[in-house]
């Protein structure tokens, strides 16, 4: 079993791969709305996924975007 650690980078090698940057969300306020969420980058914001699965599935799929 992987950690998450090692879920979230091998997302972002994927992401850097398909000229993209996964980034997750600076909120330390688990109270505020964007803490946790990742953000698919390229020259502009792409998406926002609540969690990793969602941007492992959006990574290995580009049919989706």
């Amino acid at each position: 079993m992987t950690t998450p650690k090692a879920r979230e980078n091998n997302a972002r090698r994927a992401a850097t791969r398909q000229g993209l940057r996964l980034v997750k969300s600076r909120t330390r306020d688990p109270l505020a709305l964007s803490f946790g969420w990742y953000i698919m980058r390229g020259k502009r914001r792409l998406a926002h996924f609540r969690d990793l699965d969602g941007a492992e599935r959006w990574l290995a799929d580009p049919g989706t975007r």
